[in-house]
Parts: structure tokens; sequence; C-alpha cells
């Protein structure tokens, strides 16, 4: 009766000490542990997933102010699902019972199909891949446009982190990322894209590892370092140099960190949400790094969850080959 908890259908993989449980509704990365250690926030089996912890956001990630957008010569209105800002939050498909089409010891395939609704009227099939090795656990998200007309299309994955023991305010955390998107206070809407160095007096510049105190962060940034292959990472630790780090492609140049605030005493800052993006939020109407999904055409991204150590110090040091994976 495994297809009847409130999580959906698990799905085991492992391989060089990486044990990674995939449950069906949303996609959602339930758990993922190296070597009996978490690098994310776990969740129950028989549990409804906890707000968006680990699932795949598909057709957009992040949130459309007021649900609202224009596209193909058309006004469309979503549902919505985040109703205390009044936004459509995180796409469509993180309800949806993936279904599993191939599964392996060491990875795991699921696919759905978002078909025409009000507000989103097209039909995209979306697979999902998760395989782990000793690079630690690679995701792959491929979306193909079934439509007759081009769709609107983003995506992005929301795992929070776990580098170790304490919570977020005891981590210390590296973004290499030099711009940041301003929003509003209240709703969260995009302003202007501005320099992390002068921000805040530098208070969402953390390009040199430093610890995360009680900054409150929700925000997405953009302008990333990437080494030779491509990649950004972000990385955090704790207090004893246990870390994980979320490097992520070139087809996400977008990084939303978010210190997971809650009213919940049990679940305040006990993760740090790490989503790589492919657009910017509300690109359904900015338009800012927008996929137009053509018919039948389609769309891959990639980016992968690794157990890091770095040895212990007053701040971590700064980053270097001090930093390994283990």
């Amino acid at each position: 009766m495994i297809d009847q908890l409130a999580s959906g259908r698990q799905c085991t993989i492992s391989a060089d000490g990486y044990v990674a449980t995939i449950a069906t509704i949303g996609a959602s990365l339930r758990s993922l542990r190296h070597d009996g250690r978490d690098l994310v926030v776990p969740y129950a089996a028989d549990e409804v997933r906890p707000a968006f912890r680990g699932a795949i956001l598909a057709p957009w990630p992040n949130r459309i102010v007021d649900g609202q957008y224009h596209y193909g010569g058309e006004d469309h209105q979503l549902a919505l699902t985040e109703p205390t800002r009044r936004h459509a939050l995180h796409g469509l498909v993180v309800w949806h019972d993936f279904a599993v089409t191939r599964e392996a010891v060491d990875c795991v395939e699921l696919t759905t199909t978002i078909p025409p609704q009000i507000g989103y009227p097209y039909r995209v099939e979306l697979e999902v891949r998760f395989a782990v090795g000793p690079g630690g656990l690679t995701t792959t998200v491929i979306g193909r446009n079934l439509s007759t007309r081009t769709a609107p299309w983003g995506t992005g994955p929301h795992p929070y982190l776990v580098p170790g023991d304490g919570r977020v305010d005891s981590w210390t955390l590296e973004l290499p990322a030099d711009t940041v998107l301003t929003v509003t206070p209240d709703r969260l809407i995009p302003l202007a894209l501005a320099d992390v160095a002068t921000t805040a007096d530098g208070a969402l510049d953390y390009r040199t590892p430093r610890a995360i105190g009680d900054a409150k962060i929700d925000h997405a940034f953009t302008d990333v370092t990437r080494d030779g292959n491509g990649l950004a990472t972000v990385r955090v630790w704790d207090h004893a140099g246990q870390g994980v780090a979320l490097s992520f492609d070139e087809v996400c140049p977008w990084i939303q960190i978010h210190t997971a605030d809650r009213p919940e005493p049990d679940q305040d800052r006990i993760g740090l949400a790490v989503e790589p993006m492919t657009c910017a939020p509300d690109a359904f109407n900015s338009g800012v790094g927008l996929i137009h999904l053509a018919p039948g055409e389609i769309h891959e991204t990639t980016w992968r969850i690794q157990a890091i150590h770095r040895e212990p110090g007053p701040s971590l040091g700064a980053p270097g080959e001090s930093a390994r994976a283990l």
C-alpha cells in the first residue's frame, strides 16, 4: 500500500554514501543523506509535504504577481496559491503525482504532463531524473512542449539545505552573486536590480563566506560567478566545518535564497532554501530569463547537491582549496 502514503510512492536510490528518497507527489526530494548525515530538511513519508520542501517547480519558479500575465496576445489569470501575498506561487506541478518511468539502484525518472487549463492553456510534458554518484545527487529537469503554440516556461527546485548541526543562525554561507533583486517588504514584488556590495549596507553580500546570523533573506540573486565548467556553487557550513553545496548550470542564471523564517517554532530557520531558477521572479510579466518553448521544443537544466567539509575556524576562512567534497 506504499502508493497510499501522503507524499506518494517512495523511490530510494543510493551510491557512494549518498541515499536519496524521492516522493512522487511533486517529484519531491523527501530526504538526502551522506554517510548518515542529512543534507536537506527531510519530512515523513506519510506526511503531506510541508510547503514546497524539496518540490520541483514548473512551469514557473517563484511567484507571478497577482497571478496575472499577458502572453501570446492573451490575458491570463492563474489561481492565487500564495493567498497572503495574492500571487501565483511556484508553478502547477507541486501537487502532481508523478509517474515512475524508470527506477534503478542509483537513479530514478519521473514524468507528468501539465494539461491546458485556465491561466496556462498549454500542454507541457515534464520529465525529472535523479541520480546519485561520487559527486552527490544530480537532478535534471526536461520540459517538452506538446502544444501547437509557444508556451512560457521556467523551472527550478526548492530544497532546504542542512549542513550539519544547529539552525540557520549558526551557519556560514558562501553565495557567489554580484547582484540582488530588491523587492517590496510586504508582498515581495520585484523592484530593481542592485549591487550586493551596496544594498542594505552589504547585508546581502555573501561572496566571501560569513555567518548568516539573524539575517532574514528571501531574495533572488544573479550575476553569479562560475567555474570553468560553467557551474555556480552555493555553499553552507556548520560551526564544525560540515557542509553542503548546491551547484547549478548556466541554464539557471538566478538563485533564490530564503532563511525559512516561519511562525512555527519547530519549523523556523531549520534549513536554508537554495533555489536555482531559469528565470527571474515574476518572469511571466517582466520577461527576464523567460523561456519561450516552441511547439515540440525541449528545454533541459541540471543541478547537483553534494556533501562538503572544511576545517573549522573563526569564520571558516575564505573560499579556496580548503573546501573539499567528501
